[in-house]
């Protein structure tokens, strides 16, 4: 195959199943607030006292024993933090300023994986049982990171649904930019995890079919949640996407590494240069202004979830 070796029928049940597996846990996360905190706060709590130093720590020859597999959890944990304040906090819905919290991380957490991006550039051959082979496509798809985060806007148009969920809803994050940001994500797992993307695609669908289908307007909540999830597994049984039957190998090719990265900067461009043409037609203030609040997405998703805030 173009991206990955063989892949066998149970490689690709058992990708089916991580699929299922996170859009379900997902549900049950976003379903209150004790249920995130029981899954983000208790359960992490568990598995870093007495799990991942012996699957993951220093030491352990794991892949997921480098410090940006650590910083991911750790990130993605945060996000789910701030979300579960921003969704069941009054105080915090009651000042404006902390709806930036949740573009902040999303940010941050795109530039980690930009850092990363750089960092693998300059590294080639097995590093930390990784196999890792840099190059142009490292700089190109940096580049789509960098844009994609440009992109993030609408931050003060965040809202709280009425329903007993209280979903983090985000109007103005429109389905390009969400598409966007899956070829740029999908690319970089390609060119820095490579043996592990077969399995990250699974996580990148896991929250976009929710954002088009359950929850529409809630892709950062559900973004968030299915990454603390993935990355908390990958943490705890990290052998499983890398070794024996069901690991999947990526073919290693540097025209896979060039196709990927190309489409990814070339979708976040095609993006930018939208937004940028949405700015000046409507005249938008993109550090406070709604930038997509006459498309009909838009306005479907805000009148079915008006909030108090």
């Amino acid at each position: 195959m173009f991206l990955f070796e063989v892949i066998p029928l149970h490689a690709w049940l058992a990708w089916l199943v991580i699929l299922a597996g996170l859009m379900f846990f997902n549900e049950v996360t976003r379903y209150n607030k004790y249920t995130g905190i029981a899954f983000f706060v208790v359960l992490p709590i568990f598995l870093n006292i007495f799990v991942w130093p012996k699957t993951s720590g220093v030491g352990t020859g794991s892949q997921t024993a480098n410090w940006f597999a650590w910083i991911k959890v750790y990130s993605a944990l945060v996000g789910c933090y701030i979300g579960l304040g921003l969704r069941f906090s009054k105080k915090m819905q009651s000042k404006k300023w902390c709806l930036v919290l949740a573009p902040t991380i999303l940010a941050l957490n795109i530039m980690e994986a930009v850092a990363r991006e750089i960092q693998v550039m300059g590294m080639q051959g097995i590093i930390d049982d990784m196999f890792y082979m840099g190059g142009p496509w490292n700089a190109m798809n940096a580049a789509a990171g960098i844009i994609n985060m440009l992109t993030i806007c609408g931050w003060f148009g965040i809202i709280i649904s009425k329903d007993k969920h209280h979903d983090l809803v985000w109007p103005d994050m429109m389905w390009f930019w969400i598409i966007a940001y899956d070829l740029w994500n999908f690319a970089y797992v390609y060119n820095c995890l490579t043996d592990r993307a077969f399995y990250s695609a699974a996580l990148l669908i896991s929250c976009t079919i929710p954002a088009f289908t359950i929850k529409k307007g809630a892709w950062a909540q559900h973004r968030v949640h299915t990454l603390a999830l993935y990355m908390m597994l990958m943490m705890t049984i990290p052998d499983f996407f890398v070794h024996g039957k069901y690991a999947v190998a990526s073919t290693h090719s540097s025209t896979a590494y060039y196709a990927v990265s190309i489409l990814a900067l070339a979708v976040n461009i095609a993006v930018g240069i939208y937004q940028i043409r949405t700015i000046i037609k409507n005249k938008k203030n993109p550090l406070k202004d709604d930038l997509y609040s006459d498309k009909k997405s838009y306005q479907a998703i805000k009148s079915a979830n008006m909030s108090h805030i």
